[in-house]
């Protein structure tokens, strides 16, 4: 009867521990992993598609060999400028030490127009004085390039870039700042926050120029020139960039050295067109080409950082990836400008959010 008792507390208490262990959340069973997508309810049947990125180490930068590629007759981009010496003078290995959810593609003209439906709120192209570049549909094609079709306007936004045809909710929104960007990820964070759905210690934001380049590369610990490798060919299929299609309204193609085959868009491409064959490693679509999107680090000419990079005086926030208009040598993972300041904006400019630690 003694054993049989006791057996019998043993299991009691047994029982008792196993309960108390499975009513407690495993840290490791809770956390995210690589790919762990987020959908994001914003309201009147839009979503936006958050994916994890675990932090990793990659390279920042480009080689001498990738640079003359890129200006050379296959890159076709404008050889003799400095603009590839933004890059670095070498790939540098870099770490991004926290993980982070990204954007599966640019935020869409849709998702931008629920966030103005909410809030009301007015784009600096939109503010009295505003302007913003377009292209110029009166633009000559010149005998010599390379030709420069874009316009400083007062009249147009996100809300009509001038593209010449009509407007999708699913094109990545463009002609919106800095400012603009930063606005739109203020009111998710407060809007999933009110909702009881953002994690602790976390904001949505534009993401850090280290935390774009690291998702750009897939993964890749190597320095390639795309996020599928080195050859263009590889690219048919994947990217919007110039290529042989034709403008609106006309009969000839942009006059500049273009990937030699179609991408279906003279102009702008739905975001994830491509499907999972314009996804990378992270299963993040559109990261070269379509447009340029603008992140939150200010712009230093001598190459990324690993950390968030800020300047105090004139500052010119990071754009990366290239669009619809460029070449494929400006297309690249390692390709990087400097706007003219946070409130300047461009029909070839968007931008992509991130879910992370607070950085700004």
């Amino acid at each position: 009867m003694r054993i049989s008792s006791v057996c019998r507390l043993l299991l009691s208490c047994l029982s008792l521990v196993v309960a108390l262990v499975m009513s407690v959340p495993s840290r490791a069973a809770d956390a995210p992993t690589q790919g762990t997508v987020k959908k994001l309810d914003l309201g009147d049947d839009v979503s936006l598609e958050v994916l994890y990125i675990p932090p990793g180490k990659f390279m920042m930068g480009s080689t001498p060999e990738e640079k003359a590629w890129a200006t050379g007759r296959e890159g076709g981009a404008t050889p003799g400028t400095e603009r590839e010496s933004y890059e670095g003078k070498m790939p540098r290995p870099m770490q991004v030490k926290d993980g982070f959810w990204m954007g599966r593609t640019e935020v869409s003209v849709g998702q931008f127009k629920r966030f103005v439906a909410e809030t009301g709120y007015v784009t600096d192209a939109e503010k009295p004085g505003g302007e913003t570049q377009v292209f110029d549909p009166e633009w000559k094609m010149p005998a010599e390039g390379p030709p420069h079709p874009w316009i400083s306007v007062k009249d147009k936004s996100w809300k009509d870039p001038n593209f010449g045809f009509p407007l999708r909710d699913s094109y990545p929104v463009v002609c919106v700042s800095w400012y603009d960007g930063r606005a739109f990820c203020k009111w998710l964070t407060e809007r999933e926050r009110k909702a009881g759905r953002l994690p602790e210690g976390l904001e949505y934001r534009l993401p850090t120029e280290a935390e774009w380049a690291y998702a750009c590369r897939g993964g890749s610990k190597e320095s390639h020139y795309f996020w599928w490798g080195n050859d263009l060919r590889d690219g048919e299929g994947r990217l919007n960039i110039s290529a042989v299609d034709f403008l609106p309204g006309r009969n000839k193609i942009w006059p500049l050295a273009n990937a030699n085959w179609s991408d279906g868009f003279a102009f702008v491409s739905p975001v994830d067109f491509y499907g999972e064959k314009g996804r990378n490693g992270f299963g993040l679509a559109d990261m070269c080409g379509g447009v340029w999107e603008i992140v939150l680090d200010d712009f230093d000419p001598t190459g990324g950082h690993e950390e968030l990079y800020v300047v105090e005086q004139n500052p010119r926030p990071v754009c990366r990836g290239g669009n619809y208009y460029d070449v494929p040598g400006n297309a690249r993972c390692a390709v990087r400008l400097g706007l003219k300041g946070p409130a300047y904006s461009d029909s070839r400019d968007g931008f992509r959010i991130c879910l992370g630690v607070p950085r700004r």
